[in-house]
């Protein structure tokens, strides 16, 4: 057969998917005619279809070699570059066939694509409406110009890009896949998950329309349909970066972090430059922990993508979590700034650890809102008057199992006075099958697993039982899901606990505090009314036993000397504090600083910080991990608590008080760096509280110097601490049902 009938019989063969047959051609013609321009230009189109970039990068260089005017080998070239992440070369590949052919009009959508990834999403689209302009019925560049307005967040200008395309194609696949990403920006999840559906339906091969369903039933919190789509996506396209990117999202949301790194690494093995895929990469490392290399990742992600939205925030946190003080002291400059600007997307929580301004945390708060949040939503309660006979509450929370959360609240929730409230329980995190997960499942009269629904279902949920105040315990922390109140299924919407600082929104109406936390002059820095308790807003477990502690060798603690502790989280301690400890240690001799045991990073780093200051690292002691009630009974070993700022001890410091241990703070200016010095004055012992960091310094020492006093405290403490307001579980729970009918009638 000739050469050109070869070539005929092979393109036949490429054109019905035959491609082993027509591969065997394209090779022996090759070997007949190797100067075959043609043959090595499909070859190269083969040989990209079958992943083989490399391969089809040498075909179609050879092609071009030997037909450098070929505007259909450039454009294909340019594709193979993109594939590969080489934005920039693809770019030109595109604009040389550009050149020779101004009409082809794949390529100049090509190139728009390019563009866009790029980041130059404004001169893509400008390049898509030109190619519209001459040729304003071609559906490829109408499905193009719906993703560049969708980046751009003009969603609703998408969605009628891609029904213009569907108008005339109305079963283009690309367009119905893409659609349906923009109706899930929309909110409208149902129709989002028909449109990936119908693409499918058409193109059942079609990896891309896999990958966007996973997308959308993830957001619909269908976890194993999410996975099953991502994996069906990989088994078509096992290159598909993204789609590994998207499974090691879904698989990090359902704690599988482990298998979420590897998923992250093998996207990064085939896009080196994938900025997205080293963020979550660090998500995982941190999950892990293994926070230094969750910064490496964080950093490299910033470094191919100085913009990257969330990076910021999960460098600022690991940078924390080991601390390196040298880099934190830069990033809060950084995150101040960013905030301000309302640039990166900065996690609410992590600002807590870096700024003492409950203005600057507003402000932060609202743009995560704004940033991360599902926008207005329609309410699902339109003003209906209940008149139930019980005052009808829902908590929310990813909590409700062994967690300091659940250890604090499980008492109270179990006090709820039954003749005038029925609680429900909504768990979005785990059953751990402990004994804290039984209790709690008890002391609700209805626990709701809401772990594979989405948020508005629970809305919906909330709106169907009819519930007067739906409170939420997680505010902006990991697991919470703050959204399901974004839909107002109820007249009131609270929070209360496990987030100390406003929520930034416009759908939470009160937060639960009191005036030593919240001071009035402070409300305004709150976006919600303040529900302010008369004696304290803290609420502990008083049910719980304390047992017997250890001996102090046992503990890992000197047989005599003074010990100071700290049982907050490392990432709490900051210089201007540790300098406060180190000159302690310094003026008492013998003394050591017994801290928790973090991670392996922070503790070479505090040892090193305090070398650095003159003080022998082996004084400071770290605590393993252990049980919280093996940990509630070695506290008792300790002589004095020093607190931390502007992060205080919060969980911690009830439970040092509850087992007679001793707590000195200074309170700062926001929720986070106030709650101790509340503490205090709700166990009685004011005189705890120093005014600044000069008192907290010298009343820690002299208490250290003064066993007699510190005995005394510790008297008052034992002595008091079933009447205090602090432990009082029954007051304290009278007190918030009060701030609840009070919320209730002014709804």
């Amino acid at each position: 057969m000739n050469p050109q009938g070869l070539l005929n019989q092979a393109i036949a063969l490429h054109q019905t998917g035959n491609l082993a047959g027509a591969e065997q051609l394209y090779l022996q013609l090759l070997q007949a005619a190797p100067r075959e321009a043609a043959a090595h230009h499909l070859l190269g189109v083969m040989r990209a279809q079958q992943g083989r970039n490399t391969e089809a990068l040498e075909h179609m260089g050879m092609a071009l070699t030997l037909r450098p005017d070929a505007p259909e080998v450039l454009s294909n070239y340019g594709n193979v570059l993109k594939a590969q992440g080489r934005f920039a070369e693809a770019l030109d590949s595109y604009d040389r066939a550009l050149a020779i052919q101004p009409d082809y009009i794949a390529a100049r959508i090509k190139r728009a694509l390019v563009l866009r990834d790029l980041g130059q999403t404004q001169a893509a689209l400008a390049a898509a409406d030109d190619a519209l302009a001459l040729r304003p019925d071609f559906v490829e560049a109408l499905n193009a110009r719906g993703m560049l307005l969708a980046d751009l967040g003009r969603n609703d200008e998408a969605l009628a890009s891609y029904d213009r395309a569907l108008r005339l194609a109305p079963n283009f696949p690309d367009a119905l896949s893409n659609r349906a990403l923009v109706l899930k920006t929309l909110r409208r999840q149902d129709e989002a998950l028909a449109s990936a559906e119908r693409a499918l339906a058409v193109a059942g091969n079609f990896a891309e329309a896999w990958n966007n369903r996973g997308i959308i039933l993830f957001d619909l919190k269908r976890m194993g349909d999410a996975l099953a789509s991502y994996d069906r996506a990989l088994a078509l396209r096992p290159d598909y970066a993204d789609a590994f990117n998207n499974r090691a999202v879904a698989l990090w949301s359902l704690k599988r972090f482990a298998e979420a790194l590897a998923d992250c690494d093998r996207a990064i093995a085939l896009r080196p430059a994938f900025a997205d895929a080293f963020y979550n990469r660090g998500n995982a490392l941190s999950e892990l922990n293994r926070p230094a290399e969750a910064l490496a990742s964080y950093e490299q992600a910033l470094a191919i993508d100085p913009d990257h939205p969330n990076a910021l925030s999960g460098l600022a946190n690991a940078a924390m979590t080991i601390g390196d003080w040298d880099r934190t002291a830069k990033l809060a400059d950084i995150l101040k700034r960013d905030v301000l600007a309302g640039k990166s997307v900065i996690q609410p929580f992590v600002l807590m650890g870096y700024h003492d301004d409950n203005e600057l945390q507003l402000r932060c708060a609202q743009n995560y809102v704004r940033q991360s949040g599902p926008g207005r939503l329609p309410p699902l309660w339109t003003g209906q008057r209940y008149g139930h006979d019980k005052i009808r509450i829902a908590y929310l929370s990813a909590d409700f199992h062994q967690h300091v959360t659940a250890a604090l609240t499980v008492e109270m929730f179990e006090r709820h006075d039954r003749a005038r409230f029925e609680i429900t329980a909504v768990s979005f995190g785990p059953d751990d099958n402990s004994t804290m997960r039984a209790r709690l499942m008890a002391a609700f009269d209805r626990f709701h697993d809401a772990r594979l629904q989405s948020d508005r279902d629970v809305a919906l949920l909330l709106r169907q039982w009819e519930i007067d105040i739906a409170v939420d315990l997680g505010g902006h922390t990991s697991g919470a899901r703050p959204w399901v109140l974004a839909h107002r299924p109820a007249p009131v919407q609270a929070k209360y606990m496990g987030y100390p600082g406003t929520s930034g929104s416009d759908f939470i109406d009160y937060i639960v505090a009191d005036r030593v936390v919240v001071p009035p002059d402070q409300d305004r820095y709150f976006s919600e009314k303040i529900a302010a308790l008369p004696d304290t807003l803290w609420v502990t477990d008083t049910r719980r036993e304390i047992l017997p502690p250890p001996a102090r060798a046992e503990a890992g603690l000197p047989e005599s000397g003074f010990v100071f502790c700290c049982f907050n989280h490392n990432w709490k301690i900051t210089p201007p504090l540790f300098d406060i400890w180190m000159r302690l240690l310094g003026q008492v001799p013998d003394s050591v600083l017994w801290l928790l045991e973090g991670n392996a990073s922070i503790r070479a780093n505090l040892q090193q910080q305090a070398q650095a200051r003159g003080i022998a690292p082996e004084r400071l002691i770290f605590a393993a991990r252990t049980t919280p009630q093996a940990h509630q009974a070695r506290q008792q070993l300790a002589d004095l608590f020093l607190d931390t700022l502007p992060y205080n001890a919060h969980t911690t410091a009830s439970d040092a008080l509850w087992a007679g241990l001793p707590l000195v703070t200074t309170p700062g200016h926001s929720f986070p760096a106030r709650v101790a010095a509340g503490i205090l004055e709700a166990a009685g012992l004011p005189e705890l509280v120093a005014p600044d960091l000069p008192a907290y310094e010298s009343l820690a020492l002299k208490l250290a110097r003064d066993p007699a006093a510190l005995k005394a405290i510790r008297g008052r403490l034992a002595a008091n601490r079933n009447i205090v307001p602090l432990f009082d579980t029954a007051r304290f729970t009278r007190n918030l049902e009060t701030a609840y009918r009070a919320m209730l009638e002014t709804a």
